[in-house]
C-alpha cells in the first residue's frame, strides 16, 4: 500500500510540474531575477553558514517560511548553543540545469556546509540521466571551485517507476556515485519516512506539511551533525 502512496504522490507532483511551472529555458531570467530579490541572506554576526539550494522541498512551498525544514535546522542549531545562519535558497520548479546557472549568485556569500538539493524535476520530466549527473557535478565543482573548504552535501532522492524500472533505479544511483565520486557527503532519500505518507503531505499529496518538514529536517540533522563546530 505504502508503494502505490509513493508512486501516486510523485505521479501528481510530475502532473503539477508540467501544468504549474513555468518552463525554466524561457523564464530563466525572470525567475532568476525573483530570486535575487527574494533569496539574498540578511546580514548577521552569525560566523558560519548553512546554505540549502534546491527546488520546492527546500523553498517549503504551501508553507510559511518558518516551517521549512531549514528553519527547523535553524532553531535546533540555535537550542543546541551552534553558531550558524541557515540560508534557504530554494526555488519551486527548479531543475538540476536552472541550479546550474543559478549557482554562481547564490555563492556571492561565505559558505561552510552547502546541503545540494536538486534532481527531483529532473526525474520526473525524464531528463536524461548524463545530463542530471553533469548539471550536479558542475555545481560541486563550483561550489569547490569558491572555497575548497566548504563542506558538501548532497541529498539523495527517489521517483516512481512510470519513466522505465531501468531509468528509474539509475536516477536513484547518480547520487550515491557522485557522492563517492566527490567524497562528499550523502542524506540516502531527503524523504524518508515522509514521501508516500498522506498524513505528512499537503492536500495536493506533494509537499511536505510542517509535520513532514519536521521529518526531512531530522533526515538532514543526522548527517551535518557530525560537520558542526561549536
Amino acid at each position: 500500500m505504502r508503494t502505490f502512496y509513493i508512486y501516486f504522490t510523485f505521479l501528481i507532483l510530475s502532473i503539477f510540474i508540467s501544468c504549474g511551472d513555468k518552463p525554466k529555458d524561457a523564464n530563466n531570467d525572470e525567475e532568476l531575477q525573483n530570486t535575487e530579490s527574494t533569496t539574498e541572506p540578511e546580514k548577521t554576526n552569525n560566523s558560519n553558514t548553512i546554505l540549502v539550494f534546491g527546488d520546492s522541498l527546500t523553498a517549503g512551498y504551501g508553507l510559511d517560511p518558518n516551517d521549512a525544514f531549514s528553519a527547523v535546522l535553524q532553531a535546533k542549531l540555535d537550542s543546541l548553543g551552534y553558531d550558524y545562519n541557515v540560508v534557504n535558497a530554494g526555488l519551486s520548479g527548479e531543475t538540476t540545469a536552472s541550479g546550474k546557472n543559478r549557482i554562481s549568485w547564490v555563492l556571492k556569500q561565505n559558505v561552510d556546509i552547502f546541503i545540494l538539493e536538486l534532481g527531483a524535476n529532473d526525474g520526473l520530466r525524464g531528463i536524461p540521466l548524463d545530463e542530471t549527473r553533469t548539471n550536479l557535478q558542475a555545481i560541486i565543482d563550483t561550489v569547490r571551485n569558491k572555497d575548497p573548504e566548504t563542506k558538501i552535501v548532497l541529498a539523495g532522492m527517489q521517483i516512481p517507476p512510470n519513466m522505465g524500472q531501468e531509468y528509474t533505479t539509475d536516477f536513484k544511483q547518480i547520487f550515491p556515485d557522485l557522492a563517492a565520486k566527490n567524497d562528499v557527503f550523502l542524506i540516502p532519500f531527503l524523504l524518508e519516512n515522509v514521501a508516500g505518507i498522506p498524513s505528512l503531505n499537503q492536500a495536493d499529496g506533494i509537499h511536505p506539511t510542517v509535520e513532514g518538514h519536521k521529518i526531512v529536517a531530522e533526515n538532514v540533522w543526522e548527517v551535518i551533525n557530525p560537520l558542526l563546530e561549536k
